[in-house]
């Protein structure tokens, strides 16, 4: 791969992704993947002014001996150093930037009910600090090729050749031309900032989908509450874009307010393995009935982690002809496969997106209608055909998607 074009993808994500400002702490969660591309990204941080970067490695392999080896109460147990790492969090409000490159089946054959049981036993006893940092700082997710993501994506190439076709997908998707990719993130910011402020402006109370695949489905909005895209603010921390890449227009939708049968269009990476061929029925909010080809019992799973993990946290809309879906690859990573196609997420819902909600406690949050869980995990819905029709408080319907695409 071009340095040239490598180097122009590192200074977007930290000029525009995390837009790092002078004097601030930036916290880096890579895999052991791509480290030279890691130190560009590092370097980039200090040129724009911080004043400390600390990079945390991780390694699916490793993590998977740990799920292989630990009792559910080690993998549980959430240490002395980890609460002082959410203190210093929440006292300093360090920048987080995720580099992801994860293996789509790093988890495959371990043990997922351990692995669920452990989340679901750690999570009560971080959830105050997570509730309190929550849409306070600045963060973006961003992704790199490790090989066996690679050789995943392109199964009939191997090794450095794999990495070279995925760095290109990658670079390709997240608007890396040749070009200024700050001024393209800018002007791409300008579309999304116009479509957020054109839903805005309807008032919806009610979406309606539907499509030939079987997908039938109504979910209800928040009065009042905004829709996100592109550009976000994090309070006395500025502006950011928290996915590079993203083409998606997405709001908080009501929780356990809505009915009816979604098929998803794509794979679902979940916990290293796939999750494909499903759908997910909903009946008073909350979802009655899964159905999958394969890997039913951890979508079952995945549901039943706790009361959220059963209600809808997003409702997000990405054009069928976005430049995710033209580049005609099935990446096995969320961070692309949900920006190719409209899409949902089970779990937490965005409290950031509710006015005012800075000043609210958790429990105000959840009370006007943001739901509230350990998971939040997007699933894909868009296809070809979909229709979305929105509703507002009177009734009044407006067409948002036909045939996939953006009619507004």
């Amino acid at each position: 791969m071009k340095e040239k074009l490598l180097h122009d993808y590192a200074k977007l994500i930290v000029r525009k992704g995390i837009n790092v400002q002078k004097g601030e702490i930036v916290w880096v969660y890579p895999q052991l993947d791509q480290p030279d591309f890691v130190t560009m990204v590092v370097e980039e941080c200090y040129k724009a002014g911080a004043k400390n970067v600390v990079v945390y490695w991780s390694h699916d392999q490793i993590s998977r001996l740990a799920y292989k080896y630990e009792t559910v109460s080690s993998l549980a147990d959430v240490n002395s150093i980890a609460i002082a790492r959410l203190k210093y969090r929440l006292k300093k409000m360090p920048t987080m930037l995720y580099l992801i490159s994860d293996d789509p089946d790093a988890f495959k054959g371990v043990n997922q009910a351990k692995i669920s049981k452990a989340r679901a036993k750690s999570y009560p006893k971080i959830k105050k600090y997570l509730d309190q940092l929550d849409s306070k700082y600045k963060w973006c997710i961003a992704a790199v090729p490790g090989l066996k993501w690679a050789e995943k994506v392109f199964p009939d190439v191997k090794g450095v050749d794999a990495i070279e076709k995925l760095w290109e997908k990658i670079l390709f998707t997240s608007r890396v031309d040749g070009n200024d990719p700050v001024e393209n993130w800018n002007k791409h910011n300008e579309f999304l900032i116009s479509q957020r402020n054109k839903l805005e402006s309807l008032k919806l109370r009610k979406l309606h989908y539907k499509s030939a695949n079987g997908t039938n489905f109504s979910v209800e909005l928040i009065p009042g509450v905004r829709w996100g895209g592109g550009v976000e603010t994090a309070p006395n921390k500025g502006e950011f874009n928290p996915n590079i890449p993203s083409e998606e227009v997405f709001t908080t939708p009501l929780a356990g307010r809505c009915e009816g049968t979604l098929f998803a269009s794509k794979p679902l990476s979940y916990n290293g393995e796939i999750i494909d061929g499903f759908s997910i029925t909903f009946k008073n909010g909350k979802v009655v009935k899964v159905h999958a080809e394969k890997n039913q019992g951890l979508l079952e799973k995945m549901v039943a982690m706790d009361e959220g993990a059963a209600k809808l946290g997003e409702v997000a809309l990405v054009p069928y002809d976005s430049p995710i879906r033209q580049s005609n690859t099935l990446f096995y990573n969320t961070l692309f496969d949900e920006n190719a196609a409209c899409h949902f997420a089970l779990g937490r819902g965005f409290r950031e997106l509710l006015p005012d909600s800075e000043n609210m406690s958790a429990g105000e949050v959840e009370a006007k209608g943001i739901n509230s869980s350990m998971i939040h995990v997007d699933f894909m819905v868009g296809t070809k055909d979909l229709s979305i029709v929105g509703e507002d408080e009177k009734g009044h319907k407006t067409q948002i998607f036909k045939d996939g695409n953006w009619s507004i």
